[in-house]
């Protein structure tokens, strides 16, 4: 563990409403929106397909948009000097993906696709399921970006490479928020990692509403921040304060060791 400086990351989570899929509308919306983040922050989350809503119609989205935001990620990412999270409808090969990038300043980036397709909604039928976790090692701290569904599977979020932060964008809807709420607490405590959820708010086309409750818990699952209103919450996360735990608390010690494999 780094223990010969106090690593911080400032964490500006991006808690809105989505034009139903209007990737361009969306776009100009967040710009707006991060724009007014006038304090430096090392990290900017969007929600779950943030230029689109969670659409199930892939088709009605032209491929080319995957890519024209990429390029709007690194666009904002360079002109705050931030890196930049959010998952998007991605075509690729003929498939469609629920893509997540992870995108830093200098204009590289990270992906992962979305392992646990939402059978409930049908997404397993129009997106194709991801197959490898991403970790990423960002300003002295290791993230495991992960979306939405897959909050529910804790073997999908388990810390086998000691990653310091569990991050999950979402649309996860009104019906079932006390589940996004004990599950983000529990994958925090279980994993004694910051697990942070950034969900959107508002109703979409379909009639499905969000009510945000985008919020940061504490490796021992103490609440940090939480908000149920559209606004952008930023927090600051420790590293020393994960190193301390851990070192206080062996239980990752005593985890159960296992490969994950595709049948």
């Amino acid at each position: 563990m780094t223990k010969d400086k106090n690593y911080s990351l400032k964490i500006a989570m991006v808690q809105s409403i989505l034009h139903w899929e209007n990737p361009v509308a969306n776009r100009k919306m967040f710009s707006d929106k991060i724009e007014k983040i006038v304090e430096s922050v090392d990290i900017i989350v969007l929600p779950e397909m943030f230029t689109t809503g969670f659409t199930m119609s892939p088709k009605n989205i032209d491929p080319k948009e995957g890519l024209i935001t990429l390029d709007w990620m690194k666009e904002i990412a360079a002109a705050k000097d931030s890196a930049i999270i959010g998952s998007v409808v991605f075509q690729e090969s003929g498939n469609y993906y629920n893509r997540l990038f992870f995108v830093r300043p200098n204009g590289d980036f990270h992906s992962y696709d979305k392992r646990h397709t939402f059978t409930l909604a049908g997404e397993d039928k129009e997106y194709t399921a991801g197959t490898k976790r991403v970790i990423v090692s960002y300003k002295g701290f290791l993230i495991c970006p992960l979306i939405c569904y897959d909050l529910r599977f804790p073997v999908w979020s388990r810390n086998t490479e000691n990653f310091d932060v569990l991050l999950y964008t979402a649309n996860w809807p009104t019906p079932r928020v006390n589940a996004w709420d004990t599950l983000l607490k529990a994958r925090a405590i279980e994993n004694m990692a910051y697990c942070i959820g950034v969900n959107r708010i508002g109703e979409d086309e379909v009639g499905h509403e969000y009510p945000g409750h985008s919020s940061v818990y504490g490796p021992l699952g103490e609440l940090i921040a939480n908000s149920e209103k559209e606004e952008i919450i930023v927090v600051e996360i420790v590293k020393n304060e994960i190193n301390s735990i851990r070192d206080k608390f062996r239980f990752l010690n005593d985890r159960d060791e296992f490969i994950l494999f595709e049948a």
